[in-house]
């Protein structure tokens, strides 16, 4: 039905229940597969540039395709292109764990990106649909405690599973968890939601799909290689074309208005990117560190990292709450700012380096998270009006996923300096690592701090577009 109107037979408790667990999924693949990376690296031989496409991969097609299946989802059903997401992430999640090659595995993952950006391009827009406006923070609160329950199983299950069943036993649970929610989608979620009737901005989609493709290869390895650089570069071109398009034509994939003219929407979008650039790597970085250079079995490093999500998911949905009465820009910027000094710790981690340090810090980190994240959804989410949910959250997920995607280009970038073409079992690797930590963490400190201006630059709220 148009107009995002709630039939009066929709479950809100049902319906989030289903969304909840579809956002536990991603991170608990993304966390699990952290843990793995090692295992994997040793299975295949893969040096580090490899390793990092096998998360690069993933994050690269889930941030080119959100935006334009969120758009799809507001024309034609956002619970049709939910479920149809699931069912490619389901399928891809068994190509994976059945493949026999490293080139096969880049290849399945990257599918599996695709079917994630159709199921967050449509989740919070389905939950914004039906929750209530006054109680929208509450609902995202929780919603984002299901993700940051699903980070908090991602390292202890994904050791766990590891160690019992290898890597593949990984994609193996994940399959299992996709088919629960496609069951449940068929089963309960009998009503549809869709935002204006409007045409589809076909050659824009070309345009951006194809630009940020670019963009994101070239920057994945812009030191090294000449191709790179080309790529870079003529994606960044087609992007310019992509904008100025957008300025003109009637039915834009990406009205530039909701930027230009809506403060609020803007700014906390700008600081969603800055944020998940500044912090998404630190697990993968992390996981490396200790089973590496502190010697941790697999199982041991996911309880260390466990103390990071545990925390987000303990205050996440207080700080959703709080957000529907205090103003969400002095939250999040006090959660970035704790971000940042967590951040700045890290810079100072040595061969030797306590664990327990390291448990407080990541506990830390996970506070200001915590504050930052929810109360800057909301604040997404209220900049705009009912019939542009599913654009506002494609969105804040493509800025959730293009700031990753840039977080593991970081890391990539600084790696292939320091240790391009080492594997996990050369003689350097460690020492190489601990080097490419210090960069890391320095670059991610200077993101966060620049990230709290961007949340006080908000400003007060704005009127809805």
């Amino acid at each position: 039905m148009r107009g995002n109107m709630e039939p009066k037979n929709v479950s809100v408790k049902i319906t989030l229940a289903i969304m909840m667990i579809a956002s536990f999924i991603t991170p608990f693949m993304g966390n699990a597969i952290n843990l793995a990376i090692p295992a994997m690296g040793k299975e295949f031989g893969a040096n580090q540039f490899w390793l990092n496409w096998i998360v690069f991969s993933y994050l690269m097609t889930s941030t080119i395709f959100l935006l334009p299946f969120g758009r799809i989802a507001d024309l034609y059903g956002r619970k049709k292109v939910f479920l149809c997401g699931m069912i490619i992430f389901a399928i891809s999640s068994l190509a994976c764990a059945m493949a026999t090659s490293l080139p096969l595995l880049i290849g399945f993952r990257s599918v599996q990106g695709l079917g994630s950006s159709m199921v967050f391009g449509t989740a919070m827009a389905i939950i914004s649909s039906v929750v209530p406006a006054e109680t929208r923070g509450r609902a995202i609160g929780l919603n984002t405690a299901a993700v940051y329950i699903g980070l908090s199983a991602g390292p202890v299950l994904g050791g766990f599973i590891t160690g019992a069943f290898g890597w593949r036993g990984i994609f193996y649970f994940n399959l299992i968890l996709a088919i629960i929610v496609i069951v449940l989608t068929f089963w309960k979620l009998r009503s549809e939601w869709k935002g204006e009737a409007v045409r589809f901005d076909f050659i824009g989609s070309i345009l951006y799909v194809v630009g940020l493709a670019l963009l994101l290869y070239g920057l994945s390895d812009l030191i090294s290689t000449f191709l790179n650089l080309i790529s870079f570069i003529l994606g960044l071109f087609i992007l310019i074309i992509f904008i100025m398009r957008e300025l003109k034509t009637r039915f834009p994939l990406m009205p530039i208005t909701m930027f230009s003219k809506n403060r609020a929407f803007a700014f906390s979008n700008l600081a969603a990117l800055i944020n998940y650039s500044a912090t998404f790597a630190l697990v993968y970085v992390l996981s490396l560190y200790l089973q590496t250079v502190l010697g941790l079995s697999t199982a041991a490093s996911g309880f260390v990292l466990l103390a990071q999500p545990i925390v987000m998911a303990v205050f996440s949905p207080l700080a959703g709450l709080v957000s529907d009465w205090v103003k969400p820009r002095l939250l999040a910027s006090l959660g970035m700012g704790l971000t940042a000094f967590g951040l700045l710790l890290f810079i100072f981690l040595g061969t030797d380096t306590p664990i327990a340090l390291i448990v407080v810090n990541l506990a830390f980190i996970g506070l200001g998270f915590a504050m930052f994240s929810s109360p800057n959804t909301n604040a997404v989410m209220g900049s705009v009006d009912k019939k542009f949910y599913g654009l506002a959250s494609s969105t804040l997920g493509t800025m959730r996923t293009l700031g990753q995607s840039f977080s593991i280009t970081i890391v990539a970038l600084v790696t292939s300096v320091f240790m391009r073409n080492m594997t996990i079992d050369s003689a350097d690797y460690s020492s190489n690592l601990m080097l490419s930590i210090k960069v890391l963490f320095g670059i991610f400190t200077v993101l966060c701090i620049a990230g709290i201006f961007s949340s006080l630059a908000r400003g007060a709220k704005q009127k809805k577009l």
